[in-house]
């Protein structure tokens, strides 16, 4: 928590919670998420609360905001370069850690310093592919 204090990031109990449920969370939840599984420890806590405490983390690069679903943010807390596998059905997001190698042509390249990249794979998670994708 000295990491969030050394940005300048207050820590109130919910702020805390928060971080708490991002901490180690690789199923990339929405603020919605978030809210609903802290609500019960937090009645008092609004959804603002917890969008805006994310908003922070992301603007402070403590999280990723991931947009690859149309319908809502979602948020990852691995800000290590890295791709994603996402169902098509029941939007699944899964990390993948492996570097793949992408060649830019040059005539693309000669104006424009690449600094990194994001890869998302679409498909049917295994669960989904059960019940008849």
């Amino acid at each position: 928590m000295k990491r969030y204090r050394k940005i300048g990031f207050k820590l109130t109990p919910q702020r805390l919670a928060i971080l708490d449920c991002l901490e180690g969370n690789t199923s990339h939840p929405s603020a919605e998420d978030i809210y609903r599984r802290l609500k019960k420890k937090f009645p008092t806590m609004s959804f603002a609360t917890v969008y805006n405490t994310l908003d922070a983390l992301t603007r402070k690069g403590e999280i990723l905001e991931i947009t690859i679903d149309p319908e809502r943010k979602r948020y990852d807390p691995n800000t290590q370069p890295h791709h994603h596998l996402i169902c098509n059905k029941c939007k699944k997001i899964v990390d993948v850690t492996i570097n793949f190698k992408v060649t830019i042509p040059e005539r693309f390249r000669r104006s424009f310093e690449i600094l990194g990249n994001h890869i998302e794979f679409y498909g049917l998670c295994r669960e989904c592919k059960k019940k008849g994708g």
